[in-house]
């Protein structure tokens, strides 16, 4: 885990909707599915969006297969935490490529939804643990971040306004989990049993991994109480944080 002696500052919940956006199924739950369980149960607007099916995510069932059954169990897993709107945009898992498409789909559901904040998975080489990511995480959290800004320039994508997604510059910050280099926390001492049971309804997957199985108690757990230490709580989950300052000046009449 990066970082695990410097002090965490809680990360400002004065807001109201949030728009995740991750590659698969999953990936939300290693983590920050304890904080949107802190958030909807505050009442927050707290949506999903991914950019595969995770279809290629289980060696022993075929992509065609294993892509509805991924979609269920991020669907329950969602349900857990209390959220309900989870979309897929249905890019092809393990070759998302970082490029003006994806951006652009992004930013196409954050003038619609018209996010405060994005969540999203790291986009660094490497993950908490100097863990090497993987190349569809880097991707959508790299895109991720410059939707955020692209959703408030209208002259970036204009065939998004002639769609009537008039631009928006209410995107404030991106918090990045699983990041190596974390900088805010929040307080999940009430929630993880939330966020654990998030993970446990992804049974066909981690039935997949076979030896590389895993406890979702001890993995959640253990993260969750280093990052409580950081933050001076019992337990807690992290986030690298980054304003977003809108690329356009408005000129008043």
């Amino acid at each position: 885990m990066g970082n695990s002696s410097r002090t965490l500052r809680p990360l400002r919940e004065d807001w109201q909707r949030a728009l995740c956006v991750v590659a698969h199924p999953d990936d939300l739950e290693y983590g920050a599915a304890s904080a949107v369980a802190r958030w909807t149960a505050q009442g927050k607007e707290i949506r999903y969006l991914l950019a595969t099916q995770g279809e290629a995510g289980i060696d022993g069932v075929e992509p065609e297969k294993a892509g509805p059954l991924r979609v269920a169990e991020e669907r329950a897993g969602a349900l857990e935490v209390g959220v309900e709107s989870v979309e897929f945009l249905d890019y092809r898992d393990g070759m998302v490529e970082y490029g003006l498409p994806l951006r652009r789909d992004i930013t196409r559901v954050i003038r619609r939804s018209k996010p405060e904040v994005i969540v999203s998975y790291a986009f660094t080489e490497r993950l908490a643990g100097r863990i090497t990511n993987q190349a569809d995480h880097r991707a959508v959290g790299l895109a991720a971040l410059d939707a955020a800004r692209d959703a408030g320039n209208r002259w970036i994508f204009p065939e998004l306004v002639e769609e009537g997604l008039e631009p928006w510059t209410g995107v404030r910050f991106v918090c990045f989990g699983s990041a190596p280099q974390t900088s805010h926390g929040v307080d999940v001492t009430e929630y993880l049993d939330a966020g654990i049971a998030s993970l446990r309804a992804h049974q066909e997957y981690m039935r997949g991994l076979g030896a590389s199985a895993f406890d979702p108690v001890a993995l959640l757990t253990s993260a969750a109480v280093a990052y409580g230490e950081r933050l001076g709580v019992d337990r807690a989950v992290a986030f690298d944080v980054f304003e977003i300052i809108p690329d356009t000046a408005t000129l008043e009449p």
